[in-house]
């Protein structure tokens, strides 16, 4: 057996085991274990970078969090992530402004002008190196996040998940009404919701990697959305960014992976065997989107794709596996493979996919997925709301004209 074939073999397997709801559940319960033993009481480390504008959102949610649950909240001043960390510092810088004012205004909160956590310590040389190293041993490299018994949460947007842990564990002091199936969480924003008059002719646009497992979570929700609301999804592919020479360190992808598994699970999407598709595979997989689209089938193969790589375990960079992919879109695989000979196909994607690329940089984008309807453009697959909002604010507005 070849290195790729065995390796293709056990990385489903481990990371199947890896990413499973159950070993997650087993993890906290070793965790509160510990914490028992221990006698400690529940601490959350909130790591904040006083100029980075998901910190001063999430310093904002704190006292929130403290009122709910019976928890004590620890913070640690950092300074800004290793560039490897963040490979497009400059853009992040912009688009944060731009995304924070979003969350605050959705969420009604305060920005730009955003509360200081109370207590906020000065930070010296030493202790930014000190809150530094903490949050590396720990296993992370961002700030606006919070660290509890050996789980990350980032900013606003990942608190759903910490409340529903410190549910479980008996900690939340809102008793919740006898109408209420479940207390509900401080930010939950509902996702692909229907939309109302709609004209003809609608669209938007789809940044996605195949190498994404945010883009998998899209793509497994997207064209249904789409479908059902007579929205015409134009496909906008890229190649990934390690594929382009961009690094991606370890804490990097272990925390992706973990993080995109708990929000699979919360919206029902298949994820967590996974054979990573980087290189041959992405190459593979890319140069058949254009055959997919002259028969009006690219849609069913990028869901098959992603099922394929980020589900089902499955090598698209062996003919057995991408012909499993392939022929489940409907598609045909004796003149898939003539496809995967040619040349000029080989050419005409890696343009196309370039030519995606900079028309997402020049929407001050840089990652996937991303979307744009109109004048409005986003980053992540926990902001197709944003697009919803977008829409239902000029259909709306144009169906009382």
């Amino acid at each position: 057996m070849s290195f790729r074939s065995l390796k293709s073999w056990l990385m489903p397997v481990i990371s199947q085991r890896f990413l499973s709801r159950e070993r997650l559940l087993a993890l906290r319960r070793k965790a509160e274990h510990k914490r028992q033993s221990q006698s400690r009481p529940h601490v959350l480390h909130f790591f904040h970078q006083v100029d980075d504008p998901y910190s001063q959102l999430l310093a904002q949610a704190i006292p929130l969090l403290k009122s709910r649950y019976a928890v004590s909240i620890l913070q640690h001043v950092v300074g800004e992530p290793d560039d490897s960390a963040v490979p497009e510092r400059d853009k992040l810088k912009a688009y944060s402004q731009l995304d924070a004012a979003r969350l605050a205004s959705h969420y009604g909160m305060r920005w730009p002008e955003a509360a200081e956590p109370v207590n906020t310590p000065k930070p010296t040389p030493e202790s930014l190196r000190t809150s530094h190293r903490l949050r590396k041993t720990w296993g992370h490299y961002l700030s606006g996040m919070i660290y509890y018994e050996g789980e990350w949460y980032w900013g606003i947007d990942r608190l759903h998940h910490l409340e529903s842990r410190l549910t479980d564990l008996g900690l939340s002091t809102h008793k919740k009404t006898h109408h209420q199936k479940r207390i509900p969480p401080l930010f939950e924003t509902p996702q692909y919701q229907s939309l109302a008059n709609v004209p003809e002719g609608t669209s938007i646009d789809f940044y996605f990697s195949f190498r994404s497992p945010y883009s998998a979570i899209s793509v497994a929700q997207i064209f249904d959305w789409a479908k059902a609301n007579h929205v015409q999804v134009n496909l906008k592919y890229v190649l990934p960014m390690v594929m382009r020479g961009l690094p991606v360190p370890v804490e990097k992808r272990k925390y992706i992976s973990l993080d995109a598994a708990r929000e699979a699970r919360l919206q029902n999407v298949k994820f967590g065997r996974v054979n990573d598709p980087v290189g041959k595979p992405t190459e593979r997989g890319l140069a058949l989107i254009p055959f997919a689209q002259m028969h009006q089938l690219a849609e069913a193969y990028i869901q098959s794709f992603m099922q394929g790589v980020w589900a089902e375990g499955l090598d698209a960079g062996t003919d057995p596996h991408l012909k499993t992919i392939v022929e489940r879109a409907g598609l045909n695989w004796e003149a898939a493979k003539d496809i995967l000979k040619s040349k000029a196909n080989d050419t005409h994607w890696r343009a196309v996919a370039e030519q995606n690329r900079q028309s997402m940089l020049a929407l001050g984008l840089w990652g996937v997925p991303s979307f744009r309807f109109e004048e409005t453009a986003v980053w992540g697959q926990d902001r197709f709301w944003v697009i919803e909002k977008a829409m239902h604010a000029k259909f709306d507005a144009a169906s009382h004209t």
